[in-house]
């Protein structure tokens, strides 16, 4: 364990030395990244959450990274329909772990600047610099109806984040007063202290999709989430992802890392690793939420042939929710992590159906295994 001091370093190493770094996504929301119906699916409970952030921190988890949700999607279970807010809930698992590193995922236009850089400080103190940042620039049309926020055409939502993300970073790092002009923020006699822990700054990851998203992480981030669809598809295509994304970062004369995203289910054989993913996924999926979260895409039965819309059915239920899905005894799981870390990706945030019944099984089987395939650290 490297010693705490903040460096930015340390913070995008999250303060350990593992080559592949695991955390855990989505646990803020119901159901977390399956939209299923089985009983036992992820309650998103602040009483579960802490209890899984401890199991996590015990484990040597190296992250969590929460959605950023406000509406759930309808269907039988209204998937995502009960969601804890990001920021503090990451301060209330900061206060209560030690080493891992919690984000916080958030909507830029639907936060002031100087508000969200005055939060994101406070977490950073109290998680001494164990906090990261999630930045979405624009989501869900339906949300931001929520509340009366009307986003900017698609490129123009790129610009108001760099102005946004432009006064955090000031908002952080001046030590006298300042004001900012920009086409969409006009501050003035901006003060803002303390400055975040160990006078550094949290580590920010994005995941914009289009070539204007993916410009804006690579200028303005420590980390680039590859939630695209390509990425979901298979493990070479995520190293194809990984290659091109370091590529341009280096034409930019910067340095950033790769993470992507997964669904286990791990079992002891096969056959019943398997066989619950049928279950659990495909046989009890929420398809009311499922056909939601299509139509948010414009894939409807008006908008696409029957064939089609039952392939994206299936799609979208088994990888699009909770991405490349990783099934199968722990030998196999653990093989294919570490495939991953070889193509170049950093990490990984991973989701189950239910995190606290199966995440164990995932740190006593899975881990040792990544500790002797040479990408990570004994803990």
């Amino acid at each position: 364990m490297l010693a705490r001091t903040a460096s930015m370093p340390e913070r995008s190493a999250m303060y350990n030395a593992n080559a592949l770094k695991i955390g855990l996504f989505g646990a803020n929301c119901s159901s977390g990244r399956s939209a299923t119906k089985v009983p036992e699916r992820w309650s998103a409970s602040w009483s579960d959450c802490l209890k899984l952030a401890r199991m996590a921190d015990d484990a040597g988890i190296d992250f969590m990274l929460p959605i950023g949700r406000w509406k759930g999607y309808g269907g039988d279970t209204d998937f995502h329909g009960a969601t804890l807010e990001t920021v503090t809930w990451a301060a209330g698992l900061l206060a209560a772990t030690k080493n891992i590193t919690v984000f916080g995922t958030v909507h830029a236009p639907l936060f002031h600047p100087l508000i969200a850089a005055k939060e994101f400080v406070t977490v950073d103190h109290i998680g001494e610099g164990r906090f990261g940042i999630n930045l979405v620039v624009g989501w869900n049309e339906g949300e931001f109806e929520m509340f009366g926020v009307k986003q900017n055409e698609h490129d123009a939502r790129y610009d108001f984040a760099q102005e946004w993300l432009d006064v955090i970073k000031r908002a952080w790092t001046e030590p006298d007063d300042f004001d900012f002009v920009g086409s969409y923020l006009n501050i003035k006699g901006v003060r803002a202290f303390p400055k975040p822990y160990g006078d550094t700054r949290p580590i920010i990851m994005n995941a914009g999709r289009s070539p204007v998203g993916q410009s804006f992480a690579l200028r303005n981030c420590d980390a680039f989430f590859t939630a695209t669809v390509d990425s979901r598809h298979s493990i070479e295509a995520n190293a194809k992802k990984v290659e091109e994304t370091k590529s341009a970062a280096r034409q930019l004369g910067r340095d950033i890392e790769v993470y992507t995203i997964g669904q286990v289910v791990c079992r002891p054989t096969q056959k019943e690793a398997e066989d619950y993913y049928r279950y659990a996924i495909l046989e009890n999926a929420d398809w009311g939420a499922v056909e939601q979260m299509m139509a948010l895409k414009n894939i409807t039965r008006q908008t696409v042939a029957a064939d089609e819309y039952a392939k994206q059915q299936q799609y979208f239920a088994g990888k699009a929710i909770g991405g490349y899905p990783f099934i199968g005894t722990p030998d196999r799981v653990a093989e294919e992590l570490a495939n991953i870390s070889k193509a170049g990706m950093r990490g990984i945030a991973v989701s189950f159906v239910n995190y606290l019944n199966e995440v164990p099984y995932f740190r006593d089987e899975v881990l040792p295994r990544l500790v002797r395939l040479g990408v990570r650290q004994p803990h």
